[in-house]
């Protein structure tokens, strides 16, 4: 069978409903990121070494895989063998019995995990996904505009500084746009970027007590200066934009500057991808008032729902998918600016890596830097940079998520955008009792 009747018949998976892989095949939901696309065409490899096991693939947008697998979990559905899950899910659902607990070989080498990677797929100790790839966020933009406009861009910039970078490297006539940012609702899409962006401007998600603080005037301040930013420099249609979108229109040379996941670096810096990849530099996530929470801390790892059948098998992949080894593999057959960064400590202190890697030392900084326990300019009760470690956050976070596309489009105010969002969170709150 070819790796693309595989993804397809994933994808038939998807459409017919829940369905529970036979014996000797997984089936795998994973998102359609770059870095999953390529574990899907090394299929041949786990299948040669795993003699009877065959891998069904799920591929998904983002914001579907998540609302899929969510589902399914919580209904115990068992349509999936082996999940592509975050940083928010992986402690919530480990907590709750949902997920198999991950114990691997002594080559697999758990220590060489970064902490901080190791530490937000943990509950209690235990290890309930392993990290495929990790991420912060930081700056990614074309060094010969600002040269041309007689602009540098230092390594941790305000935002004013980046309006006015954005501003001077855009030229609408031909197509040139200063900046472009992710508008796709979603609490892990358009809101990843902008709890970031707001933590910098001062603003928090709940109070100590754990009332919304949506209707902030900090939050005010730092969604109106995101708004006017798209709106004078950003691409038309910037309320449709996620990672995907906005990483075509990077390589394209479509866009100056760029603010999100760090593990795009590998593709903006790759010339077989980007046709400005050797005018990409990097900086850290820009601030305003403050640096804590200014970039995000996110994995995509793989975890094992609790009650699948093939509990042997799915660990085994995922053991698999997720160490040195495999990174050792991409790097044999794309070569050492191609591997998943941004969980092992190993793959950063290799030479190969370290000159293949223009971005390693930008990405690693702005790993290191941020800190789910103090994301925040004033103390809140929740942990999380780019979310709010509760489970009721999905619900509340995508809710806002449309408001804050909604006045991105011009269809309501900033101000109206956040009456709305601090209404939907403080219900959502209350129906949860937490006041």
């Amino acid at each position: 069978m070819t790796i693309f009747k595989k993804i397809a018949l994933g994808l038939s998976l998807c459409a017919v409903g829940a369905m529970t892989a036979s014996a000797g095949e997984l089936t795998i939901a994973t998102v359609n990121n770059g870095h999953m696309i390529e574990m899907q065409k090394l299929t041949p490899e786990f299948e040669a070494a795993h003699p009877g096991v065959t891998l069904n693939w799920v591929v998904l947008e983002e914001g579907v895989l998540r609302s899929r697998v969510t589902t399914d979990i919580s209904t115990k559905g068992g349509q999936f063998d082996v999940m592509t899950i975050g940083m928010y899910e992986a402690p919530i659902w480990g907590a709750r019995g949902w997920l198999e607990g991950l114990e691997f070989g002594a080559d697999y080498d758990v220590d060489d995990i970064l902490p901080a990677m190791r530490g937000g797929l943990s509950h209690d100790g235990t290890l309930y996904a392993a990290p495929f790839y990790g991420e912060s966020s930081m700056i990614m933009y074309r060094k010969d505009l600002l040269d041309a406009a007689g602009m540098e861009m230092p390594d941790n910039p305000t935002w004013g500084h980046v309006a006015d970078a954005a501003a001077v490297m855009t030229d609408k006539d031909a197509g040139q746009y200063g900046i472009c940012l992710r508008g796709k609702p979603g609490w892990g899409d358009n809101m990843a970027f902008l709890s970031t962006m707001a933590n910098s401007f001062g603003a928090k998600w709940f109070n100590e007590d754990w009332t919304p603080d949506l209707d902030s005037p900090a939050w005010n301040h730092a969604v109106s200066f995101y708004v006017d930013l798209l709106n004078n420099y950003g691409p038309p249609g910037s309320e449709g934009n996620s990672f995907n979108e906005i990483l075509a229109l990077i390589n394209e040379g479509k866009c100056g500057m760029w603010i999100d996941a760090t593990i795009a670096a590998s593709f903006v810096s790759n010339p077989e991808q980007s046709k400005v990849a050797d005018v990409i530099a990097f900086a850290q996530s820009p601030t305003a008032v403050t640096t804590r929470g200014a970039n995000w801390l996110w994995a995509w790892a793989l975890a094992v729902p609790a009650g699948t059948k093939q509990v042997d098998d799915a660990k085994a992949f995922v053991e698999w998918a997720t160490s040195k080894s495999y990174i050792e593999l991409v790097a044999s057959k794309n070569g050492w600016g191609a591997v998943p960064t941004g969980t092992r400590q190993s793959t950063y202190d290799n030479p190969n890596f370290q000159s293949a890697a223009v971005f390693a030392e930008a990405e690693l900084k702005a790993i290191l830097s941020a800190n789910p326990g103090n994301s925040t300019q004033d103390p809140t009760p929740y942990t999380g940079v780019q979310f709010a470690a509760i489970p009721e956050f999905q619900a509340i976070g995508s809710a806002v998520g449309q408001q804050m596309t909604a006045a991105l489009a011009g269809s309501i105010s900033v101000t109206e955008a956040l009456a709305n969002a601090q209404e939907i969170a403080d219900r959502e709150m209350r129906k949860a009792g937490y006041y």
